[in-house]
This record gives C-alpha cells, structure tokens and sequence, in this order.
C-alpha cells in the first residue's frame, strides 16, 4: 500500500491514537478553518510524522477547492491516510463533536437570553459575527485575490451575488469566477500557487471513489424531487443541509449566506436567532460546520433537538466527505492541468466576493443598528486583526458589550 508522500506503508495508526489526536484537536481548535489547518499541521504532520510536508500541502490545496468545510476534510483525508476509512469517521468525530455539544447546549439554554439583559448578549453575538465575517473577507481577499485579474473577478462576484439574492447569485457567482480564472489563466501565476512535488496516496481504490461520486450525485439531484413528493420535513432539513454543503466552496464562514437562505427565508429559523448561533459558533472550538447542529436543533416545525441536530449535522458534512473520496485517487493526475487550476484560482476569488456580499447582509443590516454597535464591532475586529486575541475571547467581550449597551 502506497503511503502518503511517497514510499510503502501498512496502515500503522490504531484507533485510540487517532481518536486521542482528533480528540484534543476538537477540544483546542480555536480561530477558524485556517488556524485549524496549522494546528493539524503543527500536530499531525510536524510532531506525529502522519505525512509529508509537501503531501500535505497538496492535500490543503485540493480541500480548498472542492466545495465542503476545508478543515473538517483535511482532517478526515489524515485520518483516512492513518487507519482508512475508519480511522477517518474517527477523527472526523473527535474533531467535531466537542463543538456540536457546546452548541447544543447554547440552543437549549435560550430561555435564558429571553430578558432585556439576556437579547443583549445575544446582540453582542450578532456583532461579533460582523468582526469575523469582517476578518475572513480581509484575510481570504489577500490570499485568493492578489492582482487586478482576481479582484476583478472577486468584483463581480459581489455584484452577482448583490443583485441575485439566495443560491443563485452565490452559484452563478462561483460559476463566472470559474470562467474568468480560464479566460485570464495566462495572467495568474499557478505555478506559484500549486508549485510543490507532493503526492496524496490514499488507502482507496478508483471504485470506490467513482461510487462516492456517484452518491454525491444521486443525492444531490434526487433529494429535491424527493423533498417535493413526499411532503417530509425531515427531508426537506436534509436536503437543505446537504445541498448548502455541496454548494459551499471556500469552507466554514462562506456557507453561512447559503444557510441562511435555506433556513431563515423558509421561516425554519428566526434572523435574530440565527445570527446568534453564529456568533456563539465563533466561541467554540473546532469546524464552524457545526453551527448546522445548532440551526437543526432550534428549527421548527420539527424534526429539532437532538434528533434536528443529528440530521443536519450529517446533512452538511456528508456532500463534502463523498466528494473528498471520490477524488483522492485521480488528484494527481488533475492538478498538473494548467485549465484545472485556473479555475481553482477563479472560483477561489469568486468566493471572497459571495462571503462580501454576505457580510452586507445578512451579518451588517440585522447586528449594526447605531452608532454604539459600529463601535463594538469596530473594535472586535481590530482585536482579531491587529492584537490578534483569540477569537473565543473576543467572542466573550464582544458579547458582554452588547449586554452593557442593552443597560446604558
């Protein structure tokens, strides 16, 4: 059997092992899903050896831009490398469930934000979702929009999404950020961005990975028509859930505009509600994938609680994990297409643009409503991008901000 990053190699990781790693990574895992890749790398393949340096780059390249929680899958593929396909169910556990408790203890406990002391917490939770939001779009326009070509591209983009609201100005958005990367592929510099000899051997055969594929589709494609006909709430949070993972390119802060069309403008979850939840998602360790969990258990009409939490919880995860799968094996054969990368980088810029417009709104025009919340806002973010304090802490200042303006 093939090892990652070259040379042969038994499975060698048993399931304890695995499960200690992920365990203490979902417990630790603060700031979002580009700290959260440093620590895998920082733990898994700096200290623990579990891959090549340059296998890992690899890897972190392909989960960016296939569409999914880039973190969460970087994770599963470690653990997929380390004890196949259950050590990955493993440590894609471990890493999230630590979150989802925390979360579901915070939509079970709302009745305590019920008080006017109590909705503003809650607003300051709002406004900390604008600091974060804020954050990303800083920091993913720097990496995935250097130069006139990817920021016109991330440009339009916004306009796309802004004047097509819901799934489909976020796809069509995604759709000409991919052709504006093939169209102005001579002008962007891919070898720089794909440049490095690793290699993604994983413990899986080119069958398996085309009935991955093949359940990704079926799903994807079926689950609407099935939603329609049967008249099931059940299926209908499913397919929500699992079509805005199969959606989301760019990883945790980029699904919040397609959730939000799927569970607010259904009337499923309230705005102010779900705002809150992200805001308390960003105090929590681990994937932001897991605000899925929190948006099952507090939907109605039911199915919500633990059994809400669950469906949805697998919904958002599940198209990414089929995905990664059916990829692995033909990746190296498709990154040294110039075409494939092109459109990476395009798409890539598209999503800087979609997360934008989402910033505007929902994140701005339901948290900012006068001068005092520009303020805390304001200097959330100054203290994620400039003191650099962890974003747990900030949650939690942020928080009790809002509660002292609801007082003032």
């Amino acid at each position: 059997m093939r090892k990652a990053g070259g040379g042969h190699s038994h499975l060698s990781g048993n399931r304890g092992e695995i499960l200690r790693a992920f365990l203490k990574l979902g417990l630790t895992s603060f700031g979002g899903p580009i700290a959260h890749l440093g620590y895998l790398r920082d733990e898994l393949v700096t200290r623990r050896k579990w891959m090549s340096e340059s296998a890992y780059a690899d890897l972190v390249a392909l989960c960016q831009f296939l569409p999914g929680p880039a973190s969460s899958q970087v994770g599963f593929a470690l653990g997929l490398s380390r004890g196949g396909l259950m050590g990955a169910l493993i440590a894609w556990s471990a890493f999230t469930l630590p979150s989802v408790l925390l979360l579901l203890v915070f939509a079970r406990s709302a009745f305590v934000f019920s008080g006017p002391l109590g909705q503003g917490f809650v607003h300051g939770l709002k406004l900390v979702a604008v600091a974060v939001v804020a954050q990303a779009v800083w920091g993913m326009a720097r990496n995935l929009c250097p130069g006139r070509e990817r920021a016109s591209i991330a440009t339009l983009a916004v306009l796309i999404a802004v004047f097509l609201p819901g799934a489909p100005g976020q796809l069509g958005a995604l759709f000409f950020g991919a052709l504006g990367g093939l169209w102005l592929r001579k002008k962007l510099p891919l070898m720089d961005e794909a440049g490095n000899d690793g290699r993604i051997s994983m413990p899986l055969s080119k069958q398996t990975a085309l009935l991955a594929l093949l359940c990704f589709f079926i799903l994807l494609f079926a689950l609407p028509f099935v939603a329609v006909i049967s008249s099931s709430q059940a299926i209908a949070l499913f397919e929500a859930f699992y079509r805005a993972g199969a959606l989301v390119i760019g990883g945790g802060h980029v699904v919040l505009p397609l959730l939000e069309a799927s569970v607010v403008e259904t009337g499923w979850v309230s705005a102010d509600t779900f705002l809150a939840g992200y805001g308390a998602a960003q105090a929590v360790p681990g994937p932001l994938f897991t605000f899925a969990a929190y948006l099952g258990a507090v939907a109605v009409p039911e199915p919500n609680g633990i059994y809400g939490a669950v469906l949805c919880l697998i919904a958002i995860f599940l198209p990414g994990m089929l995905l990664l799968v059916g990829v692995l094996p033909f990746w190296d054969d498709l990154r040294k297409k110039d075409r494939v990368r092109a459109a990476m980088a395009g798409a890539n810029a598209a999503v800087v643009g979609v997360l934008a417009a989402a910033l505007y709104h929902p994140v701005w025009t339901n948290a900012v409503l006068a001068p005092p919340d520009f303020a805390v806002a304001l200097a959330a973010f100054i203290l994620l991008t400039v003191w650099k304090v962890s974003p747990w802490k900030v949650v939690l200042l942020t928080a009790f901000a809002g509660a002292g303006l609801s007082l003032a």
